[in-house]
């Protein structure tokens, strides 16, 4: 048990028996701020590949992705179970009956105890959350949802190009909740313009929601991404250092509910697509820095 903050594990072991580990599932779909229904080119930091490098794998449908994610992770865990995490892009942003014939087929999976949807605050409209409430039912199984809320200010909203608001995040992660699921929550820490009085205020407001589970990971500049361009072209950014990252998350841990869990702390995006910052540092290694840190406040 960690004495300073919960982890996701304990926040597993609630919910199922023995070993979980996500299997990330992509549908190949997309984003509305990607194909103009709200905007052109994605967040400013966006590169899809950094979280989902394997995009073709979309080719082999949800018992197929499925089946390849058991056959690796049985090697070493022959009684490990799964839960499908629906990560790449935005997963509710499609025809709902296509969406919820690929949820369906993941919850059919008799090794898979539930399903991760990972989407946009703006793209759950009443309707498919309904649906997925009777989806829940029908399998048994548990569903989560984890919006990607960033930042809850409105002006880093604007300048991320996120085309959303800070009022459309705290509705979505209400209403989910409401509808009987277990909320996530991502946070970027070190967005153009934000400081530290910003990214704590993110914080607070996250913590006054009801939300269940938080990833953090500190702001990366990838090849490719709009982000990179202006970095290129004199944007000034908050590139922390580990030992500086690892005090801040400190500072925002001593702020939330003991009951919320830690997903993560760091995101790694593959070394080819890495401008900055590069640590050079496993996530155990930044564990243990934190954990230093936590120890010593």
């Amino acid at each position: 048990m960690n004495p300073y903050y919960r982890e996701y594990s304990d926040f597993l072991a609630e919910r199922f028996e023995g070993k979980v580990q996500k299997i990330s599932i992509d549908l190949a779909l997309g984003c509305p701020n990607r194909d103009g229904t709200l905007g052109h080119g994605g967040c400013i930091y966006c590169n899809n590949a950094a979280f989902s490098p394997d995009a073709a794998k979309n080719a082999l449908g949800v018992a197929g992705q499925l089946a390849r994610g058991k056959a690796f992770f049985a090697r070493k865990y022959p009684t490990m179970r799964y839960l499908a995490y629906f990560q790449s892009y935005t997963g509710t942003y499609g025809l709902h009956s296509k969406l919820i014939e690929a949820y369906r087929e993941a919850l059919a999976d008799s090794e898979t105890l539930g399903i991760i949807i990972g989407t946009r605050p703006d793209c759950l409209p009443d309707t498919l959350l309904d649906r997925l409430v009777r989806l829940s039912k029908e399998s048994g199984k548990e569903i989560m949802i984890e919006f990607g809320v960033e930042s809850m200010h409105d002006s880093t909203l604007e300048l991320i190009n996120r085309h959303h608001s800070a009022a459309t995040a705290a509705d979505a992660i209400r209403r989910a909740a409401a509808a009987g699921f277990a909320v996530g929550v991502h946070l970027i820490l070190g967005l153009p313009g934000e400081t530290e009085e910003m990214m704590t205020a993110t914080v607070d407001a996250i913590n006054a929601l009801p939300v269940s589970t938080i990833k953090f990971h500190q702001l990366q500049v990838l090849r490719g991404t709009r982000l990179a361009q202006m970095y290129a072209e004199g944007l000034s950014l908050t590139l922390f250092t580990p030992d500086d990252y690892a005090a801040l998350c400190v500072r925002l841990l001593k702020r939330l509910r003991p009951e919320i869990a830690l997903d993560r702390f760091v995101a790694q995006a593959p070394a080819d697509l890495l401008i900055a910052p590069r640590w050079g540092l496993k996530n155990y290694q930044f564990r243990e820095i934190l954990l230093k840190k936590l120890a010593e406040s």
